[in-house]
């Protein structure tokens, strides 16, 4: 007699992971690695992280941890020491007045974003999203069950956002706003006005604000501003800070977030059931980060602010591309729509996969960033990377 064995179930997994998509610029970074791999020459101008070295006082302090054997568990939200040191930081530069059941570590300031969204955001809640956005704020939203409100940004006037611009997309299931300034990936700066405005008109409508200020000392206007300073509307704010950009230190994962204290505790739970406490070792190298001299900060600012410039004089003289200037940040967001629909290319992500298996050059394609007209270009890198980029970037356009 024989027997009839069953075919597996067919794997299903659950509904909420589909509502996102994987991230793009980790796409990019797999796809030239894998050129590489092969023995490719790539010039790398997609990663969004510092070329520079993290400074060896963090590093110092991260080897003193270890070998003080400062490595067993910590309080879910970060040390007290780690706490002191962000609040001091952020007051000593900002103004600002936050306690410390205000604030809290994650890893990375991703991990914050997510922790505060998902806190936030419950099903069929609106969140308005500025468009050029940063990549994980949409599939961060959806994920919470959310759904995207886009504003479109007006790229003649730097991609700039305004309080009136907000204001035509509010509706009664408005639960969020989020501003990212400087920006990924343009590199647009919100005015101190701007910012402050949006602010106070969602707190008198009972809105959230998540302002995302990954890169706010990477601010070249002159003007450096967190909404952290505006106190009197704290009870409608989250903070969202990371030591990565600031201080070149993108993969030791060193998040923060300042927020009213209901929102912290909430916050805090969830990481509690999730990674707990950030990296205790990272922790002490965070606090002498932090604590200590910020002129390695000025130093990388100055260098930036001569690779933006380097950048958009490269861009200008290939002609048919148009770029924003940037005032902040590391990116450029150049408009390359006159190339589109030659030679089969009918995207910015057909675009960019030409030019990186073509011309050897990574870039990141807009779409992932909600537009359908510019690539993201990362002058994170030396000059002489940048010109090799630039040349190749040339002869490819005018290869189409």
């Amino acid at each position: 007699m024989s027997t009839v064995t069953a075919a597996p179930a067919a794997l299903k997994v659950a509904n909420r992971i589909n509502r996102i998509e994987p991230s793009a610029t980790m796409a990019v970074v797999a796809e030239a690695d894998k050129l590489r791999q092969a023995g490719v020459d790539v010039v790398d101008l997609s990663v969004g992280e510092p070329h520079f070295s993290t400074p060896q006082h963090i590093k110092d302090a991260a080897i003193a941890a270890i070998n003080g054997n400062f490595t067993r568990y910590t309080a879910v939200g970060g040390t007290i020491e780690l706490k002191d040191a962000i609040l001091r930081r952020h007051s000593t530069d900002f103004g600002s007045a936050y306690k410390r059941d205000e604030t809290m570590a994650s890893v990375g300031g991703k991990h914050v974003l997510f922790n505060a969204i998902q806190v936030l955001v419950d099903h069929d809640d609106e969140v308005i999203l500025p468009v050029p956005y940063w990549v994980s704020f949409k599939d961060i939203v959806r994920y919470a069950g959310g759904n995207c409100v886009m504003l479109q940004s007006d790229e003649s006037k730097g991609f700039r956002v305004t309080a009136d611009m907000v204001a035509r997309l509010v509706t009664p299931r408005t639960k969020l706003i989020i501003l990212n300034s400087p920006s990924n990936p343009s590199g647009a700066v919100m005015s101190p006005e701007d910012m402050t405005e949006v602010v106070r008109f969602a707190a008198e409508r009972g809105i959230w604000v998540i302002s995302d200020e990954c890169y706010v000392y990477l601010n070249y206007t002159g003007r450096e501003f967190s909404v952290g300073t505006l106190q009197e509307y704290r009870e409608r704010m989250v903070v969202v800070g990371s030591l990565s950009k600031t201080y070149a230190m993108t993969g030791w994962r060193m998040g923060y977030a300042l927020a009213p204290a209901v929102v912290i505790a909430a916050m805090q739970k969830l990481q509690s059931q999730s990674t707990s406490n950030p990296t205790s070792i990272v922790q002490k190298a965070s606090v002498a980060a932090l604590n200590g001299s910020q002129e390695c900060v000025a130093e990388m600012r100055k260098e930036y602010i001569q690779l933006r410039d380097h950048m958009l004089a490269g861009l200008s003289a290939i002609t048919g591309v148009k770029c924003a200037r940037p005032e902040g940040a590391f990116y450029v967001y150049p408009n390359i729509s006159a190339f589109l629909g030659r030679n089969g290319l009918h995207s910015p992500a057909d675009f960019a996969r030409k030019l990186l298996h073509d011309a050897h050059v990574a870039t990141v394609p807009g779409e992932g960033f909600g537009t359908n007209e510019h690539v993201r270009i990362s002058y994170a890198t030396s000059q002489k990377e940048l010109d090799r980029g630039l040349e190749r970037l040339c002869r490819f356009v005018e290869s189409l």
